[in-house]
């Protein structure tokens, strides 16, 4: 804050200031409407619409939407509109960047008008100088510290994007993983039941003298086997139902949401040869990393600018005088240090470069991450294809071969029950296999798209 403090020679005051009270009134008044509204920069425009459209359906009128119902018919779609709208890890990145954009406006902003009051005392009150004084920063500072503040935003915009793509991801997770759980304990389920009737016929095989009491001690081990392994897995529906929960950020206290009985099916192929374009472009991290080298820039063009005086102007009248007597003010900062102005440019390039380099280090990083998702999705492709066409219907047709020939002597209880047990594999196998394609494409939507999923549109 500029104070300037004069002292006036002193004369007798005249008894009347009218003129000198009307030029006062007239300064406060400029002083009152000089913070009306700034320039607007591109950039804060642009940051403006950006989150507008978001707001628009994320926190219309600055409430949350009302939230989808769910039930045990809600689909994929509907879980994800509900985890994105409702979990506060979106919420508090949404706020983030809001904070983040209201802060281009503070950086372009010229400081406040200063008012500023003088008297001279002496017997009486001698004069009274009311003013008022506006620092004007050097030419290019406002424009750049906007710059450093629209970069910074744009963090916060990637870094929303980001929290957007984590929370359906999770979503995603624990909705197949309790899809897994509940198609395993399906198949446990009709295996008990298969060693139950292999049980019958081990009975009937032993009364019939066919085979010895052995046969049916192997089939009820392998049916208390199951049995524990059923118990165990529907245990663990009380951790994975927690997790879900905590997908759709339902608070603690809260009533754990119905599980959809529908299944939302395999995702479409995704076309791996057109991705990493599509990663490079669109990644949240390396997003992140363009906004922090923008940001490095719009650094340095502040630092360019520290050479620059800032001049601060103002004026000040004596309201008891009269004639009015007018005092103009002004200072004007001096760059002195120059080591201090080297160092702060110096500071501003040694960032850049090194955001320079991190984003470098995140491509190829990205590179190698591309290509072991890319095999693991051919990998798992193959995996099902096999087992679909191959090994479940080839198995199938051993177990029937293997019970017929048991019934007729031919083969013994070893046998069936390594063939039951290698089809139960089987299909385990192919349940582990969906499971695995759908968590690696989310792992690729995670990886690659760096966008909302369409059914959110926030």
């Amino acid at each position: 804050m500029n104070f300037l403090i004069v002292k006036r020679a002193g004369r007798p005051a005249p008894r009347t200031g009218a003129r000198g009270l009307a030029t006062a009134v007239a300064l406060l008044s400029v002083a009152w409407l000089t913070g009306c509204h700034g320039t607007v920069q591109p950039a804060e425009r642009t940051a403006q619409e950006q989150l507008a459209k978001v707001t628009r359906n994320y926190r219309p009128h600055g409430h949350p939407p009302f939230l989808p119902v769910l039930t045990t018919n809600a689909t994929l779609g509907d879980l994800l509109t509900y985890a994105l709208l409702n979990h506060p890890q979106v919420a508090a990145t949404y706020y983030d960047w809001q904070a983040s954009v209201n802060d281009i406006t503070v950086a372009r902003s010229l400081p406040d008008p200063q008012f500023t009051f003088q008297t001279d005392i002496a017997e009486a009150v001698t004069s009274v100088m009311p003013g008022l004084v506006q620092t004007l920063p050097g030419w290019g500072k406002l424009k750049a510290q906007a710059g450093v503040a629209a970069a910074a935003s744009a963090a916060k915009a990637v870094a929303y994007q980001t929290a957007v793509l984590q929370t359906a991801y999770g979503v995603k997770q624990s909705y197949y993983q309790l899809w897994y759980l509940e198609e395993t304990l399906k198949l446990d389920r009709e295996m008990q039941r298969l060693l139950v009737r292999l049980e019958h016929i081990a009975r009937a095989q032993n009364e019939s003298g066919q085979v010895t009491l052995q046969d049916v001690y192997r089939a009820q081990l392998e049916e208390d086997r199951l049995a524990t392994e059923i118990a165990n897995r529907e245990d663990s529906r009380t951790a994975l139902l927690a997790q879900y929960k905590a997908a759709l950020g339902y608070a603690r206290e809260q009533p754990a949401p119905p599980w959809p009985i529908r299944w939302a099916g395999p995702s479409p192929d995704a076309a791996m040869e057109q991705l990493l374009a599509t990663a490079y472009d669109h990644n949240p991290p390396l997003a992140a990393m363009r906004a922090e080298i923008a940001r490095a820039q719009a650094a340095l063009a502040v630092a360019q600018t520290a050479g620059r005086p800032d001049v601060s102007v103002g004026l000040m009248a004596d309201a008891k005088a009269s004639p009015v007597l007018y005092r103009p003010l002004a200072t004007v900062t001096v760059p002195l240090w120059r080591d201090k102005l080297k160092a702060e440019l110096m500071s501003a390039e040694a960032a850049r470069q090194a955001a320079t380099n991190r984003l470098a280090e995140a491509q190829l990083n990205l590179a190698v991450a591309f290509a072991e998702k890319s095999y693991a999705w051919r990998e798992v492709n193959r995996n099902l294809g096999v087992l679909q066409q191959q090994l479940i219907p080839k198995t199938r047709r051993s177990l029937e071969i293997a019970r017929s020939a048991y019934l007729d002597g031919k083969t013994d209880f070893f046998n069936l029950m390594d063939t039951e047990r290698a089809l139960l594999n089987a299909q385990s196998d192919l349940i582990a296999a969906r499971l695995q394609r759908e968590l690696v494409l989310a792992e690729l939507s995670l990886l690659i798209a760096g966008v909302p999923p369409e059914v959110t549109n926030p």
